[in-house]
């Protein structure tokens, strides 16, 4: 019967996932670094400095993003099981109610009133079975399936890093203006390409994602880059 509400489980504020944290990794990545490197740029530094910015932004960015997404999905998994544990013990003490609830649910679905109430009596023969089921009915969750807190992590350190790196290429073979203009062409380019993905992802249009990831590393990367041409004049 659990295999019916599968659908249920993919409720992604609650339980979040690993393709979440790549694709904020790589975006959060691209536009943090290719912002810092371009207002360090504007500032007119020479290009050692420009490298050593990207490269203290891309670490610790990293590290700071892998703590945030491990601390956030050590939480939310904590919640989750807190909130398991409040159903367990209702499962237990109130078994007749939450049969009822169940059959309920089941009538929600369209299921004839008689074969949902069979079927929740049926689920809830088994403590197990019925955890599972109403873990997935209610909170939209799979209590065996939660996310790997070190995997969302590690994998968001290692994505960060990718997006953080793309831009400050061209500060290793140009200089000056030419190795700006190349790092924000990348930039651009990349946002494209993770704005579509996550439109792809949302189902939304195409066309709206790319748009709007583009116009978030442009404004960013503007704001910045003026920003380092006023405090390189103050500072000159």
């Amino acid at each position: 019967m659990s295999a019916r509400h599968e659908p249920h489980a993919g409720h992604r504020s609650v339980s979040g996932g690993l393709a979440r944290a790549s694709v904020f990794g790589v975006s959060d990545g691209l536009v943090s670094n290719v912002s810092l490197i371009l207002g360090f740029a504007g500032s007119g530094v020479d290009n050692s400095v420009v490298r050593l910015a990207g490269l203290a932004g891309a670490v610790a960015g990293a590290i700071s993003m892998a703590a945030g997404e491990w601390v956030s999905v050590t939480s939310q998994n904590d919640l989750i099981r807190r909130e398991l544990e409040v159903e367990r013990r209702e499962l237990e003490h109130n078994a007749e109610a939450e049969t009822d609830e169940l059959a309920a649910i089941y009538e929600s679905h369209g299921i004839d009133p008689e074969r949902a109430a069979a079927a929740a009596a049926d689920v809830m023969k088994n403590s197990d079975i019925a955890l599972e089921v109403h873990a997935r009915e209610e909170l939209g969750v799979a209590p065996d399936d939660l996310p790997s807190a070190m995997k969302a992590a590690a994998l968001s350190f290692v994505c960060f890093i990718f997006g953080a790196f793309l831009p400050l290429g061209p500060f290793y073979v140009w200089t000056g203006g030419t190795a700006a203009m190349v790092a924000l062409t990348i930039g651009v380019i990349a946002a494209a390409a993770v704005g579509g993905v996550v439109a792809k992802f949302a189902e939304r249009p195409v066309w709206f994602g790319i748009v709007r990831q583009v116009a978030i590393v442009l404004v960013a990367c503007g704001v910045t880059y003026a920003i380092g041409e006023i405090a390189g004049v103050s500072l000159s």
